[in-house]
């Protein structure tokens, strides 16, 4: 598919971050462009998520050892990462091969594919969000990794050492140089880890619909209905279906996050797509200001400071799409962040739950499919959507003009397992 050919329409099921980045690149590639979703530009997992934007996301979900924590996992429904009982008959598989990508010499290969789609993945936002007059919507602040425990530094040191082979930059920090750099903090932190050349969004649900209405500003269209199905010929989908009709197409990218699974099976491409349900608690009036994103592994979860007040977000909850919201998961990050910050105001707060799309080896889908040369796959992106959504976009551009999108796309193949 190459937009030599007037008029070309390509089909974008999704408008996430993923989606709608996809959408704008495809558009700046001169193709004619439809967005698709039955709900508002970034109602989804971009609304609620941990807003930052980086390189380091080099460390897959699934790492040596991961095994012998699944009994932890099931035990503790409050856990950093935990498993409904209920799910894990559905989930097994899945979890078979979550288990085979956390071997050594495997989690090393992957960590080379995620550095790939890492490397530029900030700079990528640049053109998008100049066109969008909105390029403060990102701030360069870095961010900051804190352990409440020698222990939990230590265990992570393997994680570090990968992340060091990346090419990732980073400063490991003792108590008073945390403390200079971030004052808002209790003196409860042992070690940290500072990441100075990672950005974060100030409000991640806004810079989706502020570049969806770059799109639509530009002539792209936004079709809110959604998706049954396709009218599927030899050569691939010539039309969406949806609640409110077809939708005649000459290609389809599927960007639908957690529902993307039904979809790209529809279009050739079956694929061991979970959802990982993901919280978080925000303060609207949190009294305090740090500077910077503060992270911590051994709690799973990230304080992000945004225009719209603290917002803290993040452990892994695997129980599907259909299971209610456990909000004891939103109250244990907010007693997290009241430990954290002495001088929290938490009147006001809010919780969210949403849903990640996770595949077991951590990395996205991205490419065509096998079947259909005129469908494109972009999902899959776990905890990593935010980071990777320009990247992701022009990397699906490239593919559908044809064009050398300048990285090995093999290891992202919808058919890899």
């Amino acid at each position: 598919m190459s937009p030599s050919t007037p008029g070309k329409h390509i089909a974008v099921i999704g408008a996430g971050i993923i989606g709608v980045c996809s959408a704008l690149s495809l558009q700046r590639e001169g193709f004619r462009v439809t967005l698709i979703d039955q709900g508002e530009p970034g109602e989804g997992a971009s609304f609620g998520n941990g807003a930052v934007i980086g390189d380091e996301a080099v460390v897959p979900v699934a790492t040596p050892g991961v095994l012998w924590r699944v009994p932890g996992m099931l035990a503790d429904p409050l856990g950093p990462l935990a498993i409904r009982w209920s799910y894990l008959p559905r989930l097994t598989p899945w979890l078979l091969r979550f288990v085979a990508a956390s071997g050594a010499r495997r989690v090393e290969e992957i960590s080379i594919a995620l550095g790939g789609l890492m490397d530029g993945a900030l700079a990528a936002y640049t053109p998008l969000l100049a066109q969008a007059d909105a390029k403060d919507m990102i701030r360069r602040t870095g961010w900051v990794c804190v352990y409440e425990s020698e222990a939990g530094f230590r265990r992570y040191q393997p994680m570090l050492e990968l992340q060091r082979r990346r090419g990732v930059a980073l400063e490991v920090l003792e108590p008073e140089a945390l403390r200079q750099l971030e004052p808002s903090l209790a003196p409860i932190f042992t070690q940290a880890v500072l990441y100075p050349e990672v950005g974060h969004s100030v409000n991640s649900f806004r810079m989706v619909q502020v570049l969806a209405g770059a799109f639509q500003s530009n002539g792209g269209a936004l079709h809110r209905a959604a998706v049954r199905g396709f009218d599927t010929g030899p050569e691939g989908p010539r039309a969406v279906q949806t609640e409110a009709g077809p939708l005649p197409c000459d290609g389809v990218v599927v960007a639908a996050g957690a529902w993307s699974k039904p979809l790209a099976a529809d279009l050739g491409a079956p694929v061991p797509l979970e959802t990982e349900r993901g919280y978080h608690v925000q303060f609207p009036e949190p009294g305090i200001a740090p500077r910077l994103p503060v992270y911590s592994t051994e709690r799973a979860f990230v304080a992000t400071p945004l225009e719209v007040g603290l917002r803290c977000a993040g452990t892994v909850e695997l129980g599907g799409l259909q299971a209610p919201p456990n909000w004891a998961r939103a109250e244990a990050l907010a007693r997290h962040a009241r430990r954290w910050f002495p001088n929290l105001q938490t009147e006001g707060a809010t919780r969210w739950m949403g849903f990640r799309p996770s595949m077991p080896d951590s990395l996205p889908v991205i490419g065509r499919s096998p079947r259909f040369p005129n469908v494109f796959l972009a999902f899959g992106h776990g905890h990593s959507g935010m980071i990777l959504g320009a990247r992701t976009g022009a990397l699906v551009a490239a593919l559908a003009a044809d064009r050398d999108p300048g990285l090995d796309m093999t290891p992202y193949r919808a058919d890899r397992f």
